[in-house]
């Protein structure tokens, strides 16, 4: 996934609430695993659908580049880091369950 910087105009979620203008998310990985290929695919589909044009993503492989754990306090992989809008928010997992990533990503409210 490639890192892309687009500004757009505020909107409104389902719930009535301004969306930030643009979301800065980093998710890391380790190599070419399924839970890592699952959450590669997982985030460009949440981008996708919910984020269009309205973000910047990078993929890091902790393979690669293991000293970049350290910078954002990675604990377990795969972990998608909201760096933007703040508070820096994180989420462990595959992102699967796409309504507890909405929710993370202030994209939806808590039921």
């Amino acid at each position: 996934m490639k890192a892309t910087t687009v500004k757009a105009t505020t909107v409104k979620a389902a719930h009535g609430k301004a969306i930030p203008d643009n979301y800065v998310l980093r998710l890391y990985i380790a190599g070419q695993t399924p839970k890592s290929l699952a959450a590669i695919t997982n985030l460009k589909r949440i981008c996708d659908e919910h984020l269009a044009g309205r973000h910047q993503s990078e993929v890091i492989d902790l393979l690669q580049n293991p000293q970049l754990a350290r910078k954002d306090q990675i604990l377990a992989i795969p972990t998608l880091v909201r760096l933007q809008p703040l508070p820096v928010h994180k989420i462990i997992g595959d992102l699967s369950d796409t309504e507890r990533a909405l929710i993370a990503l202030g994209l939806r409210e808590r039921p």
